[in-house]
């Protein structure tokens, strides 16, 4: 006899994070939004996500970049929690259910949806200018701190100028990677 799971009902969407099978989280993806197309709806279950990061990868021979998940055996999904999307997300093979106590969904808090990039980020919601200084809280330069060279509104990229080994050196990061540094004058 399997367990029902009560799950208190949302009138918000709201992020939850999905346990898959390991190496089932594209498909479990393609799925869930196939799903949300044939049974309609687009008005409970708005999105969802399988982060994944670029890396280099070096052989003898080569150099190629290839997409790592960053969380494997994970799947975020942004949709209003009740009985009836539980029970159709957790219907998809390869899923074995939601993250959270018992198995009840618990969504994501804004800090952690803005940490793992889940939703796009506006200059607008930054509060960025030219010469703020900002830190990077994602990707290959986590931690460092630098100074906004230019912004690109249309694309949603900010670039960063650091002190790399005593250089002032620019990188281009998307506006989700990046917090002011509410520390400055």
């Amino acid at each position: 006899m399997e367990k029902i799971t009560e799950v208190k009902s949302e009138t918000e969407p709201k992020w939850y994070v999905i346990h898959t099978y390991s190496t089932y989280e594209l498909a479990v993806r393609d799925n869930i939004l196939k799903m949300v197309e044939n049974t309609g709806l687009q008005d409970q279950i708005f999105d969802v996500v399988v982060p994944q990061e670029e890396e280099v990868v070096e052989t003898k021979t080569k150099r190629k970049t290839v997409l790592r998940k960053k969380f494997p055996t994970y799947v975020f999904i942004k949709m209003i929690n009740n009985a009836h999307n539980y029970y159709m997300v957790t219907r998809i093979h390869g899923v074995t259910g939601f993250v959270g106590a018992g198995g009840r969904p618990e969504a994501l808090t804004p800090e952690e949806v803005r940490r793992n990039r889940l939703e796009k980020v506006n200059a607008e919601d930054l509060g960025l200018k030219i010469d703020d200084v900002v830190n990077i809280i994602s990707g290959a330069f986590q931690g460092h701190s630098g100074v906004v060279s230019e912004m690109d509104y249309e694309h949603g990229i900010v670039k960063v100028t650091l002190l790399l080994f005593g250089k002032p050196t620019p990188i281009e990061l998307e506006f989700n990677q990046v917090e002011k540094d509410n520390n400055q004058n």
